[in-house]
């Protein structure tokens, strides 16, 4: 026999043992011929029929059961839970996933259908499409999980809801994802909170801080990262600068990766793109630069603000898999906040910046008209006082005040590249302390770099001077220091690089960085403040406070200024 044939299955009945049915079409097809109903049904579940012949009387059972046959498959195969409750709260059929809930889930279950069957049936009057009860949705909690359930009633054709169909299932993941993505977010707004009152009056260095300590808390206790960095893209060199890192060894940091698709590692792929990547095992992707000793596998994500890459947060592990799409919606979510609240420091620097230039100006303006009225008037005096010298050298002292205010603020409006008072020290008296110290001085403004080269010379110090980044780390390589003091912002290396230098040369040498209104373009304070930078100073800058500053950094105690000497009531009343 041919079992290409098409089959055929026959129930026998009374027409099909009246007529030769079987014997004629056995000529053709592939024949099944059987005289019970269950052996039928048997049959149609576990071969594949082209007809099936029965008597009239015998179809409509037979189609009813393999319709039943299909719903049961379907529902017993479907993930959620799915029971049929009476109005007594009694389960009268349950589907395989049902079944398999704990008794103390099945329990709540019935409690809610039998809630929800009161509630339909709370309505009076026949029942139509439009005034159909509709399904509800109910949320419990069992051994520890979450569920949620859809309860919909089954309505008779006299209008009374005599059952409740309920569908199940566990929630506990989304619950939990939810969760997650909601600490997140609340995480994130606490971050870009450092605009408000109390942050903004503390300086940069202590906002930088202050970020850096936040992202860190989040990334170890929320996102449960260890081993990360934070890296901002130089927006004119295209390089991925380190701002923020923790768990990772520093010659991993100190490789230099710029924002393009090969040949720059995962990070610079990431820049580049826009696009976040899982490395599920390093071993085996060939984009995998240097990072985590032993790291088996790493995640990076984007830092964005209004869709322009601004950044890249990287994340690795020692485990080969660490990160599924889970962690990157996690880290991508997070990493909006972090560049947004980098971006809001960057914008609180450059208010400062401006802010103190036109209140500069403002006061330069305000004042000039009234010190000069002042100095006319005084020496009008002086002439109406000729032969009272007494009051002639008062009068002449107004005018020594004056220009002294004068100076002051022309020294104030020269902004950051003036030594405050370096007029008044030309006596430094040599500090024991400070003899004989090496002292590398780098700052590409002349003015700044010799003002307190003389200072510092006078103190005892033994100077160095550098124009250029570039220039400072090749002396750092080459000589010994007691101390660097370097502005920021330089050109050929920043702060941050010649900060790397010092410590290269000597793990506890010293370093003071310098910047103007707290402008730090490539956030050298924040990555210097992690590795022992002994201090920030804000030009312009007292001599006084310049001093200290190198006492302090050097292990001295700052020195006591002596008090101004008190006014006798004589000099008062003069």
């Amino acid at each position: 026999m041919d079992d290409t044939r098409p089959r055929i299955l026959i129930l026998a009945g009374k027409v099909t043992r009246d007529f030769p049915v079987a014997p004629e079409l056995a000529k053709s097809f592939h024949v099944d011929v059987f005289e019970k109903m269950d052996e039928a049904m048997s049959a149609l579940r576990t071969h594949s029929y082209h007809a099936v012949f029965a008597d009239v009387g015998d179809f409509l059972p037979l189609e009813r059961a393999l319709v039943g046959e299909k719903s049961s498959l379907v529902l017993n195969t479907i993930g959620e839970g799915v029971c049929i409750v009476d109005p007594d709260g009694r389960a009268t059929w349950s589907n395989r996933q049902m079944r398999a809930f704990a008794p103390e889930v099945t329990e709540h279950v019935r409690k809610v259908c039998t809630q929800a069957m009161s509630i339909f049936s709370t309505q009076t009057g026949p029942i139509t499409d439009v005034s159909r009860p509709r399904s509800k949705k109910f949320t419990f909690q069992a051994q520890g999980n979450y569920y949620e359930l859809i309860c919909s009633p089954v309505v008779s054709d006299e209008g009374e809801v005599g059952q409740v169909v309920a569908v199940v299932w566990d929630a506990t993941s989304g619950r939990r994802l939810q969760g997650k993505i909601d600490a997140i977010d609340a995480a994130g707004r606490e971050l870009s909170r450092i605009e408000s009152d109390a942050v903004a009056k503390l300086s940069p260095p202590e906002r930088l801080r202050l970020l850096q300590d936040k992202i860190i808390k989040y990334s170890k206790n929320l996102m449960r990262f260890d081993h990360f960095a934070v890296r901002l893209l130089n927006k004119r060199s295209n390089k991925l600068e380190v701002v923020i890192a923790q768990g990772l060894p520093s010659e991993a940091l100190e490789i230099d990766l710029y924002a393009q698709p090969e040949g720059n590692g995962i990070s610079g792929y990431v820049a580049a793109t826009g696009r976040s990547y899982i490395c599920h095992d390093t071993e085996k992707d060939p984009r995998y630069v240097l990072g985590l000793q032993h790291c088996k596998s790493s995640l990076t994500v984007p830092l964005k603000l209004f869709d322009k890459v601004v950044g890249i947060y990287n994340i690795e592990s020692d485990s080969v898999g660490a990160f599924n799409e889970d962690d990157r919606q996690f880290a991508e979510i997070f990493g909006r906040y972090v560049g947004m609240a980098l971006n809001i420091l960057d914008l609180l620097v450059v208010e400062r910046c401006t802010t103190s230039g036109q209140i500069t100006d403002s006061v330069v303006q305000e004042m000039a008209q009234p010190l000069s009225d002042i100095v006319t008037e005084a020496r009008t005096l002086m002439e109406e006082y000729i032969g009272d010298d007494t009051m002639r050298g008062r009068l002449n002292r107004i005018v020594d005040h004056i220009e002294t205010v004068r100076e002051s603020i022309r020294h104030v409006a020269a902004g950051p590249n003036v030594v405050l008072g370096a007029k008044e020290h030309d006596d430094v008296p040599v500090d024991p302390l400070l003899k004989g110290k090496r002292v590398l001085i780098a700052d590409d403004e002349p003015n700044i770099r010799k003002t307190i080269g003389d200072i510092l010379s006078k103190a005892g110090c033994v100077v160095e001077m550098c124009k250029d980044g570039y220039e400072s780390c090749t002396l750092l390589e080459q000589d010994p220091f007691d101390l660097v003091i370097s502005d920021i912002k330089m050109p050929y290396r920043n702060g941050y690089e010649i900060f790397a230098a010092a410590h290269r040369q000597r793990e506890d040498l010293p370093v003071i960085l310098m910047t103007g209104f707290g402008y730090d373009p490539h956030h050298s304070i924040v990555r210097a403040s992690q590795d022992g930078l002994s201090s920030v100073m804000f030009k312009p800058f007292k001599v006084d406070q310049l001093m200290e500053e190198v006492r302090k950094a050097l292990g001295g105690q700052p020195q006591q200024t002596p008090p101004a000497p008190q006014a006798s009531p004589e000099s008062e009343k003069a």
